[in-house]
């Protein structure tokens, strides 16, 4: 959402941040449901843009984040941390790939993970 003060446009989250701590956030405002809409304090943090990122919904077929469907109809699940694919598996479901993904971005990520 962007709110326009004299003619220029802000987002609405930073004007947030400002309001509520004085001072022009130094960094990344990230959601912490996801929801963008959603500029109440609360759901407001500062981050990287790396764990901004982390918190970015899928958009591959599967909706399902790190995992892949192999040729043979197995499900890989890997992850990029620092720049670096880590591979956690192939597995016979959807299901396990997923988790095994979960399970590492919760590792890697903390409280920046989204699966």
């Amino acid at each position: 959402m962007q709110i326009t003060i004299d003619g220029r446009h802000y987002l609405a989250h930073r004007l947030a941040w400002l309001y509520m701590k004085g001072d022009w956030p130094p960094r990344c405002v990230s959601f912490r449901n996801g929801d963008r809409s959603d500029v109440s304090w609360q759901n407001l943090r500062l981050a990287s843009p790396r764990q901004t990122a982390q918190g970015r919904k899928t958009r591959n077929k599967l909706g399902v984040k790190g995992v892949t469907l192999k040729p043979c109809g197995n499900y890989a699940a890997q992850i990029a941390v620092n720049h670096r694919r880590l591979h956690l598996g192939t597995f016979t479901t959807l299901e396990a790939a997923a988790e095994a993904y979960a399970n590492a971005a919760r590792e890697h990520f903390g409280e920046f993970a989204r699966p």
